[in-house]
Formats: structure tokens, C-alpha cells, sequence
């Protein structure tokens, strides 16, 4: 099974999430996938090196990363002025 290529439905059963929510991950964890035509893929032994590496539990955000950013260069221009 290590070399089959899975579906999504598939993955979220082994996952036990919705599917959907692999697809989140895949945009906003960087779930590795690979996209066959118009499907995403998954090979099982990719996912669980994932979930093993810490990249899925990682509760950084887009948002969380964006406001670190900013008050990173506030604290620069802080420092330019001061």
C-alpha cells in the first residue's frame, strides 16, 4: 500500500477528518499531495512523515504569521527612531 496513490475520501478516513478538512491542510498546512488532473493524491507513507515531522499540529496561521511579521517591524522602526 505504500506506493498506491490515495484519494482524498481516503486520506480523511485514515485521518479521521472530514474531507474538507484535507483539503485545508493541503492549503494551510502543506499536507504533501500531488494533483492528478483535476484529484489530489496522497501516498500514505508521505502523510504520516508529515504528521511525524510536527508540520500538522503546528498551530501557526496565515493570520498569526502576518501579525508576528508586523509587530516585528514595528518593534524595527521603534528601535530606527529611538
Amino acid at each position: 500500500m505504500e506506493g498506491r496513490l490515495l484519494s482524498a475520501e481516503e486520506v480523511a478516513d485514515y485521518l479521521r477528518v472530514k474531507r474538507d478538512t484535507v483539503y485545508k491542510l493541503i492549503a494551510r498546512k502543506g499536507m504533501p499531495a500531488r494533483r492528478v488532473g483535476r484529484l489530489w493524491r496522497f501516498r500514505l507513507g508521505e502523510i504520516d512523515d508529515w504528521i511525524d515531522s510536527g508540520r500538522a499540529g503546528s498551530r501557526r496561521t496565515r493570520a498569526s504569521t502576518r501579525r508576528r511579521k508586523v509587530h516585528s517591524r514595528i518593534r524595527q522602526s521603534r528601535r530606527s527612531f529611538g
